[in-house]
């Protein structure tokens, strides 16, 4: 790299605002980029990677496994459908308005980014405390648990499969996508791509024999579907809010933006497509459980997909666990992969201790940052509650979310000369807004006491912050951490990124 594209990057990390003032310089001393070769993470989310990230995470075990809950709350077959629709697009709603915010602030790092830019580093960081010590690793925690046991389900056939042995196989679940993101960027979307295509298959398996009953004439689980004798109103925003918790993992490509290549036109195009394609999945893949299951079987059915299969596909059934299991496999790549850039920003922000914003010298992946909640992940595997813990949290998510599009709305009026290539009408992130903080108000009515101790367990992340970060640290404390640094610098073989 030549002197003055240095200066010219140099003075592009001043002007936005990033702050690598530690990061600047080997503090070991003990490696060197070698060959003259840049570090850095190059731009390798093509469109098709692009789409593959968001489809492969937001589809998971949910849509194959018991979509009853939104038939639960909404009373009728009709009303379902139209609950799964407008869902898809409330949350393209969201995804569009991140879609402004990821073409306006082209950061990595997803809703950290976005709330420090709007509301600075102090909301930005309870963000990414209550993040690290319990919602990312509960929530890999237990998308890693339904792969265990699925792909467990064919060995064990028609036996239970031991909790031990469900609890392995999730452990090499984990493991071996740590490894794969740690190994090489490029494979890891390459490996997405392959299990978006393989969950869309397993999709498609569902909803061609289901149109093809359709087309048969099987349509008496949808007369009077819209028969309102069952319906509470009081319901209603329950199943709204399963079915939001089902198209979650919009957002996970605004983690990596600067990993994506030209972002202006990419991201908007990438979440318009994704989105059309889950939204289309979704509902076709409930009419056609519909041209099976009465909505009193489906309620009955355990695992809705596997269900369907026996009754209409006969012995190829048996594959649905193991489709299943990918469909699992893929969310927990593309999660995995968008998270650690999460941590990879918040420590190139002074906010997580600077070695987690290296890359590895050879790899050119960031390292430590994808390795930093394996441990808690594999703690509260074997030992943790992780879903009473995912109770505690789940209105966090909706909550930053919400103050994520009310910083887009924010800085609408408070940075109107902020290049925007992608700009959506101010309706759209004022309806998602709002729909944000009606769930966590329903979440607050419905459960205050699993809700409020999540709401304290972040609120610990505000001592943390003026101990950690705002105050001076004492000298003992700065030391330790330069010494970890060096000393996990080594180790992993990593160094700071080319700016």
């Amino acid at each position: 790299m030549n002197r003055s594209t240095s200066i010219k990057n140099d003075e592009e990390t001043a002007s936005n605002g990033q702050m690598f003032s530690q990061n600047g310089k080997d503090p070991g001393g003990k490696l060197q980029k070698g060959g003259g070769k840049k570090v850095e993470l190059g731009k390798k989310v093509t469109l098709l990677r692009g789409i593959s990230i968001i489809v492969g995470t937001i589809i998971g075990a949910g849509i194959f496994i018991s979509p009853k809950g939104i038939l639960k709350h909404s009373g009728s077959v009709g009303m379902s459908l139209t609950v799964w629709i407008a869902c898809g697009v409330l949350s393209l709603f969201g995804a569009l308005c991140y879609a402004e915010l990821g073409t306006c602030i082209k950061k990595s790092g997803g809703h950290y980014t976005y709330i420090m830019e709007a509301f600075g580093p102090q909301m930005a960081f309870i963000r990414l405390w209550a993040d690290l010590i319990a919602i990312r690793p509960a929530a890999l925690a237990v998308i890693s648990l339904a792969f265990g046991r699925y792909i467990l389900e064919p060995l064990f056939m028609p036996c239970t499969i031991p909790p031990m042995a469900v609890k392995l196989a999730t452990a090499i679940g984990i493991t071996s996508v740590v490894y794969l993101n740690s190994m090489s960027v490029t494979w890891a979307a390459r490996i997405q791509i392959l299990l978006t295509i393989s969950k869309l298959a397993a999709i498609t398996t569902i909803i061609v024999p289901g149109m093809f009953q359709l087309f048969k004439g099987e349509t008496k689980n949808f007369e009077n579907a819209f028969d309102l004798s069952k319906v509470q109103l009081s319901g209603m925003p329950l199943a709204f809010y399963s079915g939001m918790y089902a198209y979650a993992g919009w957002f996970y490509l605004n983690f990596v933006t600067e990993e994506v290549d030209n972002p202006e036109k990419t991201v908007p195009l990438a979440i318009c497509i994704s989105m059309a394609i889950v939204t289309s999945c979704y509902v076709l893949t409930n009419v056609a459980y519909y041209t099976v299951m009465s909505a009193e079987e489906l309620l009955a059915s355990e695992a809705v997909a596997v269900t369907f299969a026996e009754r209409l596909l006969g012995n190829f059934s048996v594959v649905v666990p193991v489709f299943v299991a990918l469909s699992c496999f893929g969310s927990m790549n593309g999660g995995h992969f968008a998270l650690s850039r999460m941590f990879y920003v918040a420590s190139r922000e002074g906010q997580l201790p600077e070695v987690l914003s290296m890359i590895h010298v050879r790899r050119h992946t960031p390292l430590a940052a994808v390795l930093i909640l394996y441990p808690m992940t594999i703690l509260q595997l074997f030992v943790g509650d992780i879903y009473s813990l995912l109770n505690f949290m789940s209105f966090l998510r909706w909550l930053f979310i919400g103050v994520v599009v009310l910083g887009l709305i924010y800085l609408r009026y408070t940075k109107p000369d902020l290049p925007r290539p992608f700009k959506v009408p101010l309706f759209i992130p004022v309806v998602f807004c709002l729909t944000c903080f009606f769930m966590v108000f329903l979440s607050l009515y419905s459960d205050p006491f699993n809700t409020g101790i999540g709401f304290a367990m972040s609120l610990t992340g505000i001592p943390a912050y003026y101990i950690f970060i705002y105050f001076t640290r004492p000298r003992w404390l700065q030391k330790a951490l330069d010494s970890f640094n060096r000393t996990m610098q080594i180790i992993l073989e990593v160094v700071p990124a080319d700016q």
